[in-house]
């Protein structure tokens, strides 16, 4: 594999400080002196044009006479210099720029303009632009110091990615004071180049990072950081830490859904989805991340705690409700079992209190127990300093006890000066212990979150189900006709049409222009009937007293429709009134009122909406989000979030709905979001549900242009599973072949794959004969992001099922122009056309992302493979940094 492209920047072998000086607290001095003390192992050049020499080094006029190639130039020069010196560094074949001036301010007009230049700059040289940031970066493992910090940054597992050089610096500062240790520190400041989404990137790659932590404000492109933070989520612990997490004031929307839900529900959910947990505090946020290491795992939320005082215990119990953490009732054989261990005047239920004088051996023997009880996912133990107790030994014995057992045990050290020297043994044993009962079950409901995001992270759902195809062209058609018509809104009736084209049950529903019709209407479809008008312009039919419930006869739907008619004309004016809707009362008697709807967010894309509906949809403001697409799992879970989902079972007289008549029409709009981008709003309110199914009583779809030239799927923050790719083919002896996409379900099948291919199939592909893929690479190699990648299986009906035999991918290059594949086909298999059905289908797949290039690695000493490149139109080249192996490309175009 080649050097990630931001290796100049986060790993140099070179670097060139201009502005580097002797002024004592100036940028250029710490930022110089901080690279000199943390033992830089490669070249550092101080850049000055006023002094020969600086901090005792050598320096030089101008980075164009710096000798030899420069990785990274780090600028700590006014802001008057910039244009000037980015130049420059392109001029002398620098690979990247840190812009590190004090005095920029980034906010207002000039400065946008100036960022502008520099970004046209750096892209006329082919230089990566980090900044303009104060803090600038530090990679403590590889002792690079690039940052305008006075302290000690120590090395370590964690990786931080910040948007503020201001909450860099005080993070530092606060892990400085908890030994805390980093792999990375980037602070981005203006993010006029280089951005979270491509920094993250980098460090899933990176084998000195073992968790990551975000300080975000705002995104510029979540595309980009959806992939990338999914990317990492996978590999690796994320932990995030938001602002401004309110909207500025209160927003006029066109739809319900629009108007309900603010920007951090979205954020909140995008976080979820991609399996990262969400913090509130600083504080939080070194807490989570001693735990969230791998060590610490949790397949649920019950919690159990054991107490020798119960006052402290309360205190858990009360911050765990406050979290909705279950505090399960134990099993009876773990109550019999503790009430043979501990004193009769023990409680034994949950919390556990084993009393005031618990010696150590009763701590352990009780905890023990706890642990084993299948109702339980962690253990709190709080301990309190009294008499008869020992701090030390209990310790121990919880240190000794966490050796042994899968399930999470946390540490609530209650005290001062009395449990000091314990805690000081838990901290050496890396223990996770805390001051406060509270704390520690926040610990507890994170780490309960992270592995149900986690969950949530595996998802893969199509755009187009398993289930009957949704008519598209008809639904494409209907919002192509107004979009030619300069229409931004479709009316009910053309709204219900796109519903009906992807399966969404929807009420009869007629068009009147005059009394006489409505009542024709009425009597063609039966009584009672609903009368709704049809006006330009009018979100909500109600405010206008728009809508007319169970007219049971005729003279009734007459009398109504006259009065609606005259009413909204005089308020609205003759030209804006088109007429009314007619359609039959929905019959459902226990039904719930229900609402769907769809609104974009300006930088995750589309989103859907669910809660309860009806005309107070707003006063109840029962709305949870999800982004698109979704499963039946995502759909389940959506709905689980909102209040409303305790009416939709058995309550008083009323029967269940049909739940999976609600999961479907989710699905359904889902399905929507993913092939129609004009969609920007939709609500279904009322989506009528009882126990025999759903019906929507009323629709309503905002639409907008697409760009020119958008990418199928490019609205969506969480690419869809691209089934329009799925094939089945045949291989030359005529035997079927089915050709797809892998999906993360397809684990256990690659694994079985890897283990079946012969010694040398395995080197030639993965470059080692490994026997088995450990299961961090077999998660990354099945749960891939469509966006960026693809990975296609050929699959076979073998004696025990589906079974893979062959596996071409490729993952897009930053240039997002070019791709790197690897192939490789079951032993058994060779010579039978497999692997050129697998190479077309990846050219394909290739075009179908407008890549024009695909290029990759083969070993020298592969003839057979070299030759089959060969054969494909591959070009074969040198190797650029590698003697055994041929560097293959072919163009696409």
């Amino acid at each position: 594999m080649k050097p990630h492209y931001l290796s100049p920047l986060l790993d140099p072998r070179s670097i060139a400080v201009i502005g580097a000086s002797d002024t004592e607290g100036s940028v250029g001095a710490v930022v110089f002196g901080n690279l000199r003390e943390a033992g830089f192992v490669g070249r550092v050049y101080p850049v000055n044009c006023y002094h020969n020499t600086v901090q005792g080094v050598p320096s030089f006029a101008a980075i164009g006479d710096v000798p030899g190639p420069l990785d990274l130039a780090i600028i700590t020069t006014p802001t008057e210099s910039l244009a000037h010196e980015v130049e420059a560094c392109g001029r002398a074949g620098v690979k990247a720029v840190c812009i590190m001036s004090q005095d920029f301010v980034g906010t207002d007009a000039a400065s946008r303009i100036l960022l502008d230049r520099l970004v046209a700059l750096a892209r006329q040289f082919g230089m990566r632009l980090l900044g303009p940031s104060v803090f600038g970066m530090a990679r403590p493992v590889s002792r690079l110091a690039a940052a305008n910090f006075q302290g000690k940054i120590q090395a370590g597992g964690l990786a931080l990615v910040s948007q503020s050089s201001s909450v860099t610096s005080a993070i530092m500062d606060w892990a400085e004071s908890h030994d805390i240790g980093f792999s990375s520190v980037v602070s981005l400041g203006s993010a006029a180049d280089v951005d979270v989404g491509e920094v993250l990137d980098y460090l899933v790659a990176d084998p000195k990072t073992k968790s990551i932590l975000l300080y975000i404000e705002d995104l510029k492109d979540a595309r980009i950081f959806m992939s990338a933070v999914r990317a990492a989520a996978r590999s690796k612990p994320v932990m995030a830490l938001k602002v401004g997490r309110y909207d500025e004031g209160a927003r006029l929307g066109r739809t319900h859904s629009e108007r309900l839900i603010g920007r951090d529900d979205v954020f909140d959910v995008a976080l979820k989805r991609a399996g990262v947990l969400r913090l509130r505090s600083i504080n939080q946020l070194f807490i989570a991340a001693q735990v969230l290491n791998g060590s610490y795992k949790t397949r649920g939320r019950r919690l159990a705690i054991i107490t020798n005082g119960i006052g402290a215990g309360m205190m858990a119990v009360d911050r765990a409700r406050d979290l909705h953490i279950e505090l399960p009732r134990l099993d009876e054989t773990t109550q019999a079992a503790l009430h043979a261990l501990l004193p009769p005047q023990s409680e034994v239920t949950n919390p556990v209190d084993v009393l005031g004088d618990a010696s150590s051996e009763r701590f352990r023997a009780a905890t023990e127990l706890v642990l084993k009880d299948p109702n339980v996912d962690g253990v709190l133990v709080v301990f309190t300093p009294q008499t008869g107790t020992d701090d030390q030994s209990t310790a121990q014995a919880m240190i000794e006890l966490r050796k042994t057992n899968e399930k999470p045990i946390l540490l609530a050290w209650i005290g001062g000066k009395k449990v000091e020297a314990s805690r000081k043994l838990l901290a050496a044993n890396h223990a996770a212990y805390f001051h406060t009962p509270e704390h520690a079950v926040e610990v507890f409901y994170s780490l309960a979150s992270w592995q149900y995001n986690q969950q949530l992270l595996l998802q893969t759902a199509s755009p187009l189900g398993e289930w009957e195809a949704p008519d598209i062209e008809t639904a494409r058609m209907i919002i192509d006709s107004a979009v030619a018509g300069g229409r931004t809104v479709l009316d009910e009736l053309e709204s219900k049409a796109v519903l009906r084209a992807f399966h969404i049950p929807v009420t009869l529903t007629m068009r009147a222009n005059s009394a006489d019709d409505a009542v024709n209407a009425a009597m063609g479809m039966g009584l009672p009937v609903a009368l709704k008008i049809d006006a330009v312009g009018i979100t909500h039919k109600t405010d206008i007293d728009g809508v007319s419930l169970g007219l049971n006869s005729l003279v009734n739907v007459a009398t109504e429709a006259n009065r609606m008619l005259t009413r909204a004309r005089n308020l609205l004016g003759e030209n804006m009134v088109r007429g009314l809707t007619v359609q039959p009362m929905h019959g459902k008697k226990s039904g719930r009122e229900l609402m769907v709807g769809v609104t974009t967010d300006r930088a995750f894309g589309p989103v859907i909406t669910f809660g309860s509906g009806g005309i107070a949809v707003e006063v109840f403001n029962d709305v949870k989000v999800a982004l698109p697409p979704l499963n039946e799992y995502l759909a389940d879970a959506l709905i689980r979030r909102t209040r409303v989902k305790n009416m939709l079972g058995a309550f008083r007289n009323q029967t269940p709905v049909d739940l999976d008549a609600i999961k479907h029409v989710l699905q359904r709009v889902s399905e929507m979001v993913c092939e129609l981008p004009q969609i920007e709003q939709l609500d279904i309110n009322p989506l009528v549900a009882d126990e025999s199914g759903v019906i929507a009583v009323d629709a309503r779809i905002i639409i907008g242009k697409v760009p020119d030239g958008a990418r199928r799927y490019g609205h969506m923050a969480i690419h869809p599973y691209p089934a329009q790719l799925m094939q089945v083919t045949s291989l030359k002896n005529g035997l079927p072949l089915t050709l797809r996409p892998i999906r993360p379900e397809d684990a256990e099948m690659l694994a079985a794959f890897v283990a079946s291919l012969s010694e040398e199939s395995r080197y030639n592909r993965y470059m080692n004969t490994l026997k088995t893929l450990p299961q961090a690479m077999l998660a990354r190699f099945t749960q891939i992001d469509y966006a960026r990648e693809m990975a296609l299986v050929a699959t076979v009906e073998g004696a025990k099922g589906e079974e893979i035999i062959g596996v071409a991918r490729f993952t897009a290059n930053p240039d997002k122009a070019s791709c790197e594949f690897a192939v490789v086909t079951s032993d058994q298999w060779q010579g039978k056309g497999l692997g050129s059905r697998l190479m077309e289908a990846l050219f394909a797949a290739a075009r179908d992302m407008r890549l024009t290039v695909i290029e990759g690695e083969v070993l020298s000493s592969n003839k057979t493979m070299l030759a089959f490149m060969k054969h494909l139109g591959f070009s074969i080249q040198k190797h650029p940094d590698d003697d055994g192996l041929k560097w293959v490309v072919k163009q696409l175009v």
